[in-house]
């Protein structure tokens, strides 16, 4: 009898088990596509809480520091048959900078580099797209400080999916660039300080 009992418990929980499985992948999003063609088009806003930008440089000639900027803001224009088209516009808040040594912070946000109570945004503003496959490079002008210069963006495509929470389309892609930041009046201490600043981009967009 004990083995009886044994027998439809085990039964029972495989059941239930297996019933929770198919519920799950039922209920479950397709997993995302690596195939740019997937994207259904339109127009998506950032992701601000899933899109970042790491900064390196070198001081010193020693060590290559780094920090991340988030809280981005903006929208993306795009149609997948005609990527050369889309239209993309930035702004990340300055006050989100953070290094994690809290001295070089207040510096970076006073007035002897962003002035972040005076600039508090940095912008960029697409002008131009180059398609290759999957990549792109994305020209455009890009304000800091409030000085404005040309940029350029090397993105690529990195996934297109149903975001499981806000059940929307969203676009992922990852960038790189560099910029002189002498340029836009943030030239103290080069050329210990390097004046090439490389910035690695994460970000995400969710299709409205």
């Amino acid at each position: 009898m004990r083995k009886l009992y044994l027998g439809i418990a085990g039964a029972a929980g495989a059941a239930l088990l297996s019933g929770a499985i198919v519920h799950a992948q039922a209920g479950a999003p397709p997993a995302p596509s690596m195939n740019p063609g997937d994207i259904s088009g339109g127009t998506y806003t950032i992701d601000g809480g899933h899109t970042q930008v790491l900064f390196t440089y070198l001081h010193f000639g020693l060590t290559s520091n780094m920090g991340l900027l988030s809280g981005a803001s903006g929208s993306l224009a795009i149609d997948p048959k005609a990527p050369q088209n889309a239209k993309l516009s930035v702004d990340m808040p300055i006050n989100t900078l953070h290094s994690t040594i809290d001295k070089l912070d207040e510096e970076f946000q006073g007035k002897m580099f962003f002035d972040a109570a005076t600039y508090p945004t940095a912008h960029f503003e697409s002008t131009g797209v180059t398609v290759s496959g999957s990549s792109a490079q994305i020209a455009g002008n890009l304000t800091i400080h409030g000085v404005t210069k040309p940029a350029v963006i090397d993105a690529t495509f990195a996934a297109v999916g149903t975001n499981p929470y806000s059940k929307k389309e969203t676009i992922a892609f990852k960038g790189t660039a560099s910029v002189n930041r002498a340029d836009f009046g943030l030239g103290m201490a080069v050329p210990m300080v390097s004046d090439k600043v490389d910035l690695t981009i994460t970000a995400a967009f969710e299709k409205q």
